[in-house]
């Protein structure tokens, strides 16, 4: 097509309000077919038709997780002739309101994803290490994710959070290098677990949360660092981890996650608790800049198993 169809296409795939009502959605979250029919009331087949126009028209892209297909929003193709245009659209649409009933619907699925996370863990605490380390053994990106500690400058080396601590391996090396620890899951078989390593190993400056990273709702930022080590794949929401970080940490404060890079071996859902498989570097730089932080260095670690993790900082600017 050339660039007046082009137009004439992405202009026709926009001409519906549902469809930009999906795309306001679709914009922080990652949905399938028969959640999205939910979120609007919408049959499948109708649903299913107002997908493949906006996929062909290059507004949403799909992601295959097991048995179920995802849509997002996609990012605009840089120095295509549609990128004005798109870029445009956007952010008029995330500067429009989701209606209260959407969000509610929106919060019943979050809510579901959550607690089918929760169910695993309470039936494979014992075992989650085990399971994990099909994937990747944790000091291979724990021994990243302290490097990365050692090599950055915190605020005050004061506050540090990390979301999803499991057994607390993690927690031993991070009260180290900060103060005060604050650990925060909404696993309370899990956080069980956290709270046996920490009296097993004597550690005296940590402090333990059970709830969301969200529930967390300090007036002023305090945290010098936050820490999501493989973590995002299990959370209902993913990027709502960023948002909560960049309300969270002070100025000058990282948010460091380790976590799998994108792949298709779909029986991490049923031997891990995992509901996303992976996530580009590219969801993960987006999610970041929508927060307004900044990307710091980053480490990519190959496992002969065909898992690749990724181990990232961002940063609030001072």
């Amino acid at each position: 097509m050339n660039v007046m169809e082009l137009l004439a296409h992405l202009g026709k795939s926009m001409g519906d309000p549902l469809r930009l009502q999906i795309l306001r959605v679709l914009s922080t979250e990652s949905l399938g077919v028969l959640e999205l029919s939910a979120v609007f009331s919408v049959r499948q087949p109708a649903m299913s038709h107002h997908l493949k126009v906006l996929l062909s028209a290059g507004l949403v892209v799909t992601r295959k997780e097991g048995n179920t297909v995802f849509y997002r929003r996609a990012l605009p193709v840089a120095g295509s002739a549609t990128e004005t245009v798109t870029q445009a659209l956007f952010a008029v649409l995330d500067k429009t309101p989701i209606t209260a009933n959407t969000e509610k619907q929106l919060n019943n699925i979050r809510l579901q994803r959550a607690e089918r996370s929760r169910q695993f863990f309470i039936r494979y605490a014992e075992a989650f290490r085990q399971h994990q380390e099909l994937i990747a053994e944790h000091s291979l990106y724990a021994d990243c994710l302290i490097d990365m500690i050692k090599k950055t400058d915190f605020p005050e080396n004061d506050q540090a959070m990390e979301v999803g601590p499991g057994n607390g391996l993690f927690l031993t090396s991070l009260r180290n290098f900060f103060r005060n620890v604050c650990a925060v899951d909404n696993s309370e078989v899990m956080l069980e677990r956290s709270r046996q390593h920490i009296e097993q190993q004597k550690l005296t400056n940590i402090t333990l949360f059970l709830g969301e990273i969200g529930d967390i709702t300090d007036n002023e930022p305090r945290f010098d660092c936050i820490v999501a080590n493989m973590v995002l794949h299990h959370v209902s929401v993913p990027s709502s981890i960023f948002k909560y970080a960049r309300r969270l940490l002070k100025p000058g404060g990282s948010l460091l996650i380790s976590e799998l890079t994108q792949h298709d071996q779909d029986w991490v859902k049923t031997s891990c608790g995992d509901v996303w498989q992976g996530f580009s570097t590219e969801e993960l730089d987006l999610w970041a800049s929508r927060e307004r932080l900044e990307k710091g260095q980053s480490q990519y670690l190959g496992l002969r198993n065909g898992f690749q993790v990724q181990v990232r900082r961002f940063y609030r600017a001072v």
